[in-house]
């Protein structure tokens, strides 16, 4: 007579417990969302401090004093995480099946669920005011960024808070600590949301006075403030020292993995349509440019070795007379291919180069070969690509120009050593054919206007099949391509030497947000042990 009524108990309390954590599970997976909701090629980029807030409040709410357990905490940090990142990267798997795609998002997932976890234990060990956990709670956001961009196999930026905002007012913090502060000013003001409703509550209970309310406000305001505060300093296409610059997309046979199968056909597209660009400047149609940038990929004929992609990309140049810098695949002596960007002069040919420093893992090259091509047959299309050391800056014809290579506009150091190393704009070679017309490319585009941003630089995105651009030091976009279509952007830009506040101070404003995140946790636990 007890075991029917014993059997359906179990059944009903699991579902008792799951309805409980329902509302948090759904705040979670509304908060990833919603950040995912933030990034091009939608302009809404006021919906990731409400991502954050809610992110936050899956774990917090409805009271701090009962919070989440360490594993739980995870747990909603992992599943915001997945719903953030999993509609972010489906191009990974556009060509190559779904497996990919959502391996990558959740492995990545794992950093906001470590995000979580802090937020538990900035909670539980909270050290001075509240304003002092928006602090420590958006630092913490920093913190799982900057890891998320370092591990595993140099790590994986794509979805920073900070390339979601090239549009936002927001953005104008890339100029003061780069594509870190501008992340924490995200995270600091979805903090601050999210800790204002909470002491909101407490106020009306008369638990915590005005002053706490304040002092969250105060803090969560100083992003915006510092953002409205430095935007009118950025610039646009106007200076004293200008020149004029071609981006060349020659778009390619078809899209795919194979998208080079016919690599003379996708160098003899950049060809024609630069010789198209030639005419054009013979009919007074648009000014001759001083330096015309080519994607990558655009010549994956090694042309060092092969005579007749030396010849085409030779007549090329003599044609539009300007040098071009030409992404180029080349292969070395040990059978090693590096991902480079060469300077190409009308008259003296290959010059100045850049090798590719940060190269894709699972596509330039495969870590682990023999253990992932266990896993599927993929593993043999993937490259054999090596690193380069150089610090990106490439010489045209007396003119340095810094390049970051496709996947390295993700991270800081690359477009940061070229212009420390005296570019004077921003050259971003990309080929995005492997991804076909998904929102890669708005993506990365959105990266490029960030690092416009940071560096007061115009930028030069040429792109085999698209979206290519010509992007002002302020970020904004000035010229732009359809997807697929041969096309040439020529543009007046500015030359910079200057150098801003976060280029001046590299890597130190991320350091301090990480050495934040850590010391106000560690003092909120030393606190908590010593009462």
């Amino acid at each position: 007579m007890t075991a029917g009524p014993a059997l359906m108990a179990a059944p009903l309390r699991w579902l008792t417990a799951w309805l409980a954590v329902l509302p948090r599970q759904l705040a979670a997976i509304g908060g990833g969302v919603l950040l995912f909701l933030s990034f091009p090629p939608r302009t809404w980029w006021y919906l990731a401090p409400l991502g954050i807030a809610l992110l936050i409040g899956a774990i917090v709410w409805p009271s701090r004093d009962r919070p989440v357990s360490l594993l739980g905490g995870f747990g909603y940090g992992y599943l915001g995480g997945l719903a953030f990142l999993g509609p972010l990267l489906p191009w990974v798997g556009v060509y190559v099946g779904a497996v990919p795609w959502l391996a990558l998002a959740a492995a990545e997932a794992v950093f906001t669920g470590l995000f979580g976890l802090a937020v538990v234990v900035v909670n539980r060990y909270r050290v001075g005011g509240d304003w002092v956990t928006v602090i420590a709670l958006a630092a913490w956001w920093s913190a799982t960024e900057w890891l998320r961009s370092s591990v595993p196999f140099g790590g994986f930026p794509w979805g920073r808070l900070a390339f979601g905002q090239p549009d936002g007012p927001l953005v104008a913090l890339a100029a003061l600590g780069g594509a870190p502060l501008l992340s924490f000013g995200v995270a600091l003001i979805g903090a601050g949301l999210i800790m204002l409703v909470l002491a909101a509550g407490d106020l009306t209970r008369g638990q915590v006075g005005a002053g706490t309310v304040a002092g969250i406000v105060v803090v969560t305001a100083a992003a915006p403030i510092a953002a409205l505060v430095t935007k009118p300093t950025l610039s646009g296409m106007e200076g004293d020292d200008t020149m004029t610059v071609a981006a060349v997309q020659g778009n390619v046979p078809r899209m795919g993995l194979d998208f080079n199968a016919q690599r003379r056909a996708v160098l003899d597209m950049h060809v024609a349509r630069t010789e198209q660009l030639a005419r054009e400047i013979d009919q007074g149609l648009v000014e001759r440019p001083e330096v015309v940038v080519w994607p990558e990929n655009s010549a994956d004929i090694d042309p060092l070795r092969n005579p007749d992609a030396h010849d085409e990309i030779s007549r090329a140049a003599q044609a539009v007379g300007a040098p071009i810098l030409v992404g180029a695949v080349l292969v070395n002596d040990d059978g090693t291919t590096t991902n480079s960007v060469i300077s190409w002069d009308p008259e003296s040919g290959p010059g100045d180069q850049h090798d590719k420093e940060f190269i894709q893992p699972f596509g330039e090259y495969l870590p682990m070969r023999d253990f992932f091509a266990l896993f599927s047959d993929y593993a043999d299309d993937a490259g054999n690509f090596v690193p380069g050391y150089d610090d990106g800056v490439v010489d045209a014809d007396g003119l340095p120009v810094a390049v970051a290579t496709c996947y390295e506009v993700a991270f800081d150091p690359a477009l940061r050593d070229a212009v420390d190393g005296g570019g004077r704009f921003l050259a971003i070679p990309t080929n995005n054919a492997t991804f076909g017309d998904t929102e890669m490319t708005y993506q990365q585009l959105a990266m490029s206007q960030v690092r416009a941003v940071e560096h007061d630089r115009a930028a030069v995105v040429a792109a085999t099949s698209g979206v290519s651009a010509i992007i002002a030091p302020n970020g904004d976009v000035t010229a732009e391509t359809a997807m697929f279509e041969p096309a040439a952007l020529v543009e007046t830009i500015p030359l910079r030497d200057s150098r801003t506040v976060a280029t001046r101070l590299g890597p130190w404003p991320e350091y301090v947000l990480i050495g934040l995140a850590v010391g106000l946790a560690g003092a909120g636990i030393a606190a908590s042990r010593h009462r």
